[in-house]
């Protein structure tokens, strides 16, 4: 069968393309924003990508147009599909019915998180022999690939809250039917599509209605956002988890030196690691994933001897390159809570030695300013910020720099903003560039400049 998928670039349909392709489907596909690691991971594939979206690109015509949800109407190649009569689903859709049919789903939700947990979980699995089948929105190292069919009966999958389709205004994730199902945590964001938290809180009620009563929701104890939707109903066994203090059946204690963490059930002391990924947050997530694998059948001590050898995810908090004592990381981080939290994580590992926040702000809800007010703020464990203002910015950034509370710049253009780092920059400094889209190349520029230093 020949699969056209529109919009294939994206984290979600460049996984979609990789299963499609493993399952021996013709596939190819179209975007506008190229950039790695997804481009990198489909050209390694073979799979031809036509830039743009105009008609002819469906001549000749394919068996099946896979849509992605950044496709609408207007398009010159979704309405020659609509006019034309051709088979279209969305990616979720044909997901759901040519991979998930009759696997055990394991999907990991929430605002934050979902990529690392979801990689830790896959790993896990992989680690205890299951060979699990996965979809997740980066490139977990450990693997190299952001998605695999696996065998059955497990199947991974990063659970977005984002819409389907514009023909299909769900939430990705109702498309999935866990059987495992982690809840991480529940914030406002994507304020393109959701009125305000009420909204989102519903789709996630809708997810746990597909949940069956025989499996297991994890979620986290300490969020309150997660207990009202909880609390709409419910019909599956639950398991709480959270950082020590915040309530639920398992708990996380960091270690003193920030570089691992020990798990309690009750009294109990369950086994803890020593491990390179900082802060409580992703402690929380090595537990959430802990947790899902024990479901299914993986005991906790052999998930600890995993998670010792997890290698991260492309673009969460990558370290791309050192030079001259200067290091330079990579992070995806783009709402509030999320870049809080990679700094703090950060903080807390280097210790008084300066960390360099650049921003950025590229999601549409970013755009839309619904985050201005709290973005301040979450600089604060930085010694410095730099923020980036993109053309379409629909707000002033300089407000954020004057309420940052550090020194703050604000440039409009990203070879100046090389530039300024390259000046600023001394040994020692830990710089950690965070954006969810390419950024201009900027990791790349920036070492590179430094090696020119």
């Amino acid at each position: 069968m020949h699969v056209h998928i529109l919009g294939i670039c994206g984290t979600f349909m460049g996984g979609v393309a990789a299963l499609a392709r493993e399952s021996g489907h013709t596939v190819t596909g179209s975007d506008r924003n190229v950039y790695p690691p997804m481009s990198t991971q489909l050209e390694n594939l073979g799979i031809r990508i036509t830039q743009g979206y105009d008609a002819e690109q469906l001549e000749p015509a394919p068996d099946c147009v896979v849509v992605g949800n950044v496709m609408s109407r207007g398009q010159p190649v979704v309405e020659a599909m609509l006019d034309r009569g051709l088979e279209f689903s969305s990616g979720p859709e044909w997901l759901a019915r040519h991979v998930l049919a009759e696997r055990w789903v394991l999907a990991v939700a929430g605002t934050h998180g979902k990529t690392t947990t979801s990689s830790l979980l896959a790993w896990i699995l992989d680690d205890a022999g299951l060979d699990p089948g996965f979809l997740i929105g980066g490139v977990p190292r450990n693997f190299g690939v952001s998605a695999r069919f696996g065998s059955a009966p497990f199947f991974v999958v990063e659970a977005d809250e984002y819409d389907t389709a514009f023909f299909d205004k769900r939430s990705k994730f109702v498309h999935y039917r866990p059987q495992t199902l982690i809840l991480n945590n529940l914030e406002f964001d994507h304020a393109d599509i959701f009125p305000d938290l009420a909204a989102i809180q519903r789709q996630f009620h809708h997810l746990i209605r597909t949940v069956p009563g025989r499996g297991k929701i994890v979620h986290n104890a300490a969020d309150e956002r997660l207990d009202q939707v909880l609390a709409m109903g419910c019909w599956t066994p639950l398991e709480g988890f959270s950082v020590l203090g915040g309530g639920g059946d398992w708990q996380v204690q960091m270690r003193e030196s920030g570089r691992g963490f020990d798990i309690l059930r009750g009294e109990q002391d369950c086994g803890g690691l020593d491990w390179h990924l900082p802060g409580p947050h992703n402690a929380e997530n090595a537990l959430a994933a802990l947790l899902a694998a024990r479901h299914a059948g993986v005991p906790p001590d052999s998930a600890l001897d995993a998670l010792s050898r997890f290698s991260g995810v492309a673009r969460r908090m990558e370290l791309r390159g050192e030079v001259g004592g200067i290091r330079v990381y990579d992070d995806f981080a783009h709402h509030p809570t999320e870049i809080g939290r990679t700094l703090e994580g950060v903080r807390q590992r280097v210790g008084k030695r300066r960390v360099i926040a650049v921003l950025e702000p590229r999601s549409n809800t970013m755009r839309m300013g619904a985050h201005r007010h709290t973005l301040a703020p979450a600089l604060a464990s930085a010694d410095r910020a730099y923020l980036f203002r993109p053309p379409d910015l629909g707000w002033e950034l300089g407000d954020v720099a004057q309420r940052a509370g550090i020194p703050t710049s604000v440039l409009d253009d990203v070879d100046a903003l090389v530039v300024q780092l390259v000046s600023d920059l001394r040994p020692g400094d830990h710089v950690v560039i965070m954006s969810n889209g390419g950024f201009g190349g900027l990791p790349a520029k920036l070492l590179a400049a430094l090696e020119d230093r």
